[in-house]
Order: structure tokens, then sequence, then C-alpha cells
């Protein structure tokens, strides 16, 4: 059902302190840096893993990691039937996409389903 683990929402005070550290410190190879009405993000990739979008937009103040689902309404239809809740859906540049936080776990996450857009 999941494809990948697509890429990592890292929220972020300041994106060009936090690029630049990724890039000078880390090592991380700059995919993008947009800055547009008011609100920056930057995608970094570290390798073999998924990628990290830095963003300083309002937003949650944890990460959230960003799998990678072929068929959306196919996902959420089977992890229902899994005992899985929806938290909320929206539309996002990569495709729709359906929110959720693992709840039954010792550490709590959140994590959005995206269905990636044709074009995209």
């Amino acid at each position: 059902m999941f494809l990948a683990l697509d890429f990592i929402y890292m929220p972020s005070q300041d994106v060009d302190k936090d690029l630049k550290y990724y890039l000078e410190v880390l090592g991380a190879e700059e995919v993008f840096n947009i800055n547009d009405e008011g609100a920056q993000v930057a995608m970094v990739n570290m390798g073999a893993g998924p990628r990290l979008l830095l963003a300083d937009h309002d937003g949650p103040d944890k990460a959230i990691m960003i799998y990678r689902v072929e068929n959306l309404n196919k996902a959420k239809s089977e992890l229902s039937k899994r005992g899985w809740k929806k938290d909320a859906e929206l539309e996002i540049p990569h495709g729709p996409v359906c929110t959720f936080t693992a709840t039954d776990s010792a550490l709590r996450s959140t994590s959005w389903c995206a269905q990636k857009r044709m074009n995209s």
C-alpha cells in the first residue's frame, strides 16, 4: 500500500539558517529554495533516504512524514478496515493528502498519505 516515505516536512523558524547548516555542515544537496508570498520552503536531499522539506509557513510544529500511495482513496479504504482514523484531507503541490496521527505507539507522529499528481 505505501510505496515510499516520500519526504519529511520539517518546520523551521529560519529556513536560510537551517538550509545553510544542512548544505555546509551535513553535506546535503539543495533541491529547491522558494520564497513566495511571505513563506519560504526549501528541500534538501540527504542521500538515498527521503528528502527533507524545510518550511517556515504556518503549520505543525513537529516533523511530518509524507508517505506515497498509488491511490489515496484505496489506501484510506484499506486503512479504515484496520481501525485507522483520518484527521483531515487537503491539497499540497504534490497532490491530495490525508493526514493521520499514530496514537497507539510510544512515539506519537503525524503522517500524511499523498497521491502523486500525474504531472509532478
